[in-house]
């Protein structure tokens, strides 16, 4: 035995230090070392860890359970370290009270046991791992995962792959508890599914099978659904109902011994033509009937000939499935349970679903799909993405090529999670770790090479795939090439859950590689927008709580940020310390410039200005620049300008404007100070001037009465941009908004009402109450409708009769003056109105009375107008627009539209590795700004460019400016 123990592997006996073991044992005399080989191959044992599951909340199942880790340490003497938990089945407690540790770092551990994938980034160098990896047949989706093992020299164990030498039969799986799950998940789908169509059925009574605390709970349900069968029978127009099994294995066993609770009849294939002429019989009112179909059953030789189940296994592509011409045309759920290889033909293609939905007599068939095997576009075509425990359900419509999450719409309802027995977590634990108990002993006592069951299970060690699996080599080749075609690939953190982020999860959900989780501190809000998109979950988002925002962070792939902009740096932080990346459409402000270093050292790209204005613009203002330097030209000026405008046909109120989310940015940006530079002058206006310098005619469009305020400070995008600012006679950036607009705010501002002093906190419940407190006036007994018009002539003394009359026009919509314009302003008696200050209550009534209503929409303009000096000499104008519209049919604004697609795509960009640049950055390098404008032409978002020849046809060449009397785009008049 010692000189066996001599020979043998040192890791094997003696873990990770085994070698440094061995050769203190080989140096001693042999007569010393039965004490010493006693002693070191007990305290050498594995040490083996417990990983949480981390692929979603749902994930509550253990690989062993607590009774099974006492008998490991009592029969083995391991040492077992478990990751805390709060949401697996069994709490951290019962594992102490085992006699295991609990333990956050699993490095420690030798062997480390779990149940799903485990993120790439969450992999341990050196260890030897033992889940369902999901890789053994080639899956595209998870090769990245598997090139990751074989780089960190990782030894991967398949539970899979543990099968019977004798038999073949795998040993370790939860395919019953899928089939239980599937098939109560199917049930109580298909029950919601009728009573959507307009029909009651007894099946509407079954919950998801999370919703029952075992098993005992769901059969005592299903005879409860029996009865009412027998009683009250199945929807006539349904009739008969056909139930329909592929696979014969544990996956399907479990789906029938949950269905056979129900009263029914087993039927065979050549039954199906005769039960649909006779299904208007009675007696298939109180039965479902369940068809169990095998190969033989749908399999057509093509060349004729009997099916021959060794011909098949060896030359498959002899064969094609007659499925949906022969069962599927009389099928009410499919329950599909089998094994599929891309090699064997598919069940049923999409053309095959489309075909029967196009038919009108098969509306009430394949209503439903419980497809429990889960082979993302396997035997399923047209099963693209595996479904959630929140989002169980979505739905294929093949005639239009579409699929959605309406139960009331058109399309076949397709059940496909791909974790079903964890909605049964103390059974299927329970029942796994049985399996795996004697497995998990051989582990720990270092068998693993001369354990048979364990060595076959090996998939790659050392860097290098096992034998029987050098074939995945050519998978391996394709990563980076291969299109990811599973939810696990990529992952994104989306925080806020506001109206800019409905289409950017539609855009990033439309692709079946990604999946979106929506963090929020409205987790209603967030809920609602999860539930209408696949691949997509909610959960409540508290910056505050660096743990959890850490969690949240680090199970990502990449963030993107539309919380309030002043917790950018803060989630940008969070961001860098996990090396995740981040996209916001937000200004870069100081606090997130100075987080630069930072982000380069990590590694990190922190995209910001990434939505319309700023971000769209950038890019087609790059695209032009790019193209003018390339061509030995240089830009003598830029004008810039962009607006989210009401459509015109909806701009009818006083201001012109309406909101379709709070008016406090857009009041605040109006208070900031502005500089430009206009025909060789550098202009300022003061902080809080802006509205009363406004350009009063902004001639882009005939169409449009537009107006415009000069943006912030427009020199410093001559750096941005790569400009030389004293070569250039203009450089300027504005925002548009329609005429008058300006007028009306600067009112506003006169009178006190856009302060953000403190002081200035409104708390008030009359509007003479309002115009007391902004107006400063201690007697408030003595303020009547005369004296609120004296003080508003005389804060608004200087402006034009016509401007007044708007203005309080404006203020009869807001709600805090009435009676008609040509008269006193009375006051509005009652209202309720708290806000911190002045600003934030204008804010408040602005958004109650100029909101969008229903079937009204929005408009976005962007402009830019470049002067190009060529080498030549000439001068050439170029310009280029961009105007969209909202959809007012479905609510869907231009603005929510023209920042989430943007901030999607460059999200997108960073999933697919196309960013090479890191730190805190804009979208003004060639590598953002070309794919993104590419992917905004794909989604219907696309510039309109023209070229001019000579100065004279350039905006800037007809822009005049005077502080003192008006400012103006289009004038020929100069100052």
């Amino acid at each position: 035995m010692i000189s066996a123990v001599l020979r043998a592997n040192p890791t094997e006996l003696f873990g990770r230090n085994g070698a440094s073991v061995l050769r203190s044992l080989r140096q001693r005399p042999t007569s010393s070392l039965k004490a010493s080989l006693a002693t070191q191959t007990t305290t050498a044992s594995p040490v083996i860890g417990i990983r949480r599951e981390d692929k979603n909340r749902w994930e509550r199942r253990v690989a062993l359970t607590p009774s099974h880790i006492r008998k490991l340490i009592k029969e083995t003497g391991a040492r077992v370290l478990v990751q805390p938990s709060n949401t697996r089945i069994f709490n951290n407690a019962s594992f102490v009270k085992a006699g295991a540790t609990i333990e956050e770092d699993l490095a420690k551990a030798d062997v480390i046991l779990g149940i799903k994938e485990v993120p790439i980034d969450k992999m341990i160098p050196d260890k030897t791992y033992m889940v369902f990896s999901h890789t053994h047949k080639g899956q595209a989706y998870n090769m990245p995962g598997l090139q990751a093992y074989l780089d960190k020299k990782i030894r991967l164990i398949d539970y899979e792959l543990m099968v019977d030498p004798v038999t073949k039969k795998r040993l370790v799986l939860f395919g019953k508890h899928a089939g239980y799950a599937g098939m109560i998940d199917g049930l109580h789908g298909l029950g919601q599914r009728l009573l959507a169509l307009g029909y009651n059925s007894p099946f509407i009574h079954m919950g998801q099978a999370h919703v029952y605390p075992n098993l005992e709970c769901v059969h005592a349900k299903l005879r409860h659904v029996a009865d009412i069968i027998s009683d009250q029978g199945l929807p006539e127009a349904f009739s008969p109902m056909v139930f329909t099994f592929t696979g014969a294995g544990n996956v399907t066993q479990g789906a029938r011994a949950i269905f056979d609770d129900l009263p029914h009849q087993n039927i065979t294939v050549d039954e199906l033509p005769l039960l649909a002429r006779d299904r208007y019989n009675d007696r298939y009112r109180t039965r479902l009937l369940a068809l169990q179909v095998g190969a033989q059953d749908y399999l057509e030789r093509i060349g004729g000939g009997k099916y021959d189940r060794s011909e098949y296994r060896e030359h498959p592509d002899r064969y094609r499935s007659a499925f949906a011409q022969k069962i599927a045309p009389y099928t009410t759920m499919l329950v599909n349970g089998i094994y599929w290889e891309s090699k064997y033909p598919r069940l049923m293609s999409t053309k095959d679903l489309a075909d029967i939905q196009r038919q009108r007599e098969m509306k009430n068939r394949m209503l439903a799909v419980a497809d429990i095997s889960c082979d993302i576009g396997g035997s399923l075509e047209f099963m693209s993405h595996a479904s959630t425990i929140d989002n169980p359900f979505f739905y294929v419509d093949a005639v239009k090529g579409i699929e959605h999450k309406d139960i009331e719409k058109p399309g076949v309802q397709i059940n496909s999670i791909d974790n079903l027995p964890t909605e049964l977590p103390f059974e299927a634990s329970k029942h796994f770790g049985d399996s795996l108990f004697p497995l998990a002993k051989a582990l720990a006592m270092g068998k693993i090479a001369t354990d048979p069951v364990l060595s076959h299970a090996v998939i790659c060690e050392n860097g290098r795939l096992a034998k029987p699996h050098i074939h995945l080599k050519k998978d391996l080749a394709k990563v980076g090439t291969t299109k990811v075609a599973d939810t696990r690939r990529k992952r994104v953190l989306l925080a806020g859950s506001g109206m800019v982020s409905q289409p950017l999860v539609e855009y990033l959900s439309s692709t079946k590689d990604t999946e979106i989780k929506i963090a929020s501190n409205d987790l209603s809000e967030a809920r609602k927008l999860a539930y209408q998109f696949t691949n997509t979950s909610a959960t409540l988002l508290d910056i505050a709580n660096e743990t959890a925002l850490n969690e949240l962070v680090n199970d990502c792939d990449v963030v993107v940020s539309l919380v309030p902009a002043h917790l950018h740096p803060q989630m940008a932080s969070a961001a860098i310390r996990n090396g995740k990346h981040m996209v916001t459409a937000s200004y870069i402000s100081d606090e997130m410039q100075k987080l630069d270093g930072e982000a380069r050292a990590a590694s990190v790209t922190i995209l910001n200005e990434i939505g319309l204005d700023p971000g769209i613009d950038h890019c087609s203002a790059m695209k032009i620049i790019d193209s003018a330097r390339d061509r030995g030209g240089k830009v003598k000026s830029f004008i810039s300008w962009c607006g989210g405008l009401t459509a015109p046909e909806n701009s009818n109120n006083a201001l012109g404007y309406k909101f379709s989310w709070s008016p406090r940015g857009v009041m605040t940006a109006g208070l900031n100070p502005a500089q430009f530079k206009i025909n060789g002058k550098v202009r300022n206006i003061p902080e809080g001037q802006l509205f009363e310098n406004r350009f009063q005619n902004v001639p882009l469009f005939k169409g449009f009465a537009l107006e415009g305020l000069a943006n912030r400070d427009s020199l410093q995008y001559a750096d941005i941009y790569g400009l030389k600012l004293k070569q250039m006679d203009t450089m300027f950036r504005g925002t548009l908004r329609y005429q008058g607009y300006s007028d009306i705010l600067d009112c506003f501002m006169k009178l006190g009402f856009l302060d953000l002093d403190p002081a200035s906190a409104i708390n008030v419940m009359t509007s003479k109450d309002l115009w007391s407190r902004v107006l400063g006036i201690e007697e408030y007994d003595s303020l009547s409708e005369g004296r609120i018009d004296e003080l508003i002539q005389r804060k608004l003394s200087g402006k034009p009769h016509a401007v007044i009359e708007q203005f309080r026009k404006e203020c009869e919509e807001l709600g805090i003056l009435c009676n008609s314009l040509n008269k006193a302003g009375r006051i509005n008696p009652s209202m309720s109105l708290a806000a911190p200050t002045a600003l934030d209550a204008l804010s408040q009534l602005l958004q109650k009375a100029h909101k969008f209503e229903k079937g009204e929409r929005d408009m976005v303009c962007l402009f830019h107008e470049f002067g190009i000096e060529n080498p030549d000499g000439t001068y050439d104008v170029e310009c280029s627009s961009l105007v969209a519209y909202g959809d007012s049919d479905t609510g869907e604004t231009a603005m929510a539209r023209t920042v989430g697609i943007p901030a999607a795509i460059a999200a997108r960009l960073l999933l697919e590795d196309k960013v090479k640049a890191t730190g805190v950055i804009r979208p003004t390098i060639p590598e953002i700004y070309h794919p993104l404008i590419e992917r905004l032409e794909q989604k219907g978002i696309l510039f309109s460019d023209t070229v001019k020849h000579g100065v004279h046809n350039s905006l800037q060449h007809t822009v005049s400016w005077d502080k003192e009397t008006t400012t103006s785009f289009g004038s020929n008049r100069h100052w």
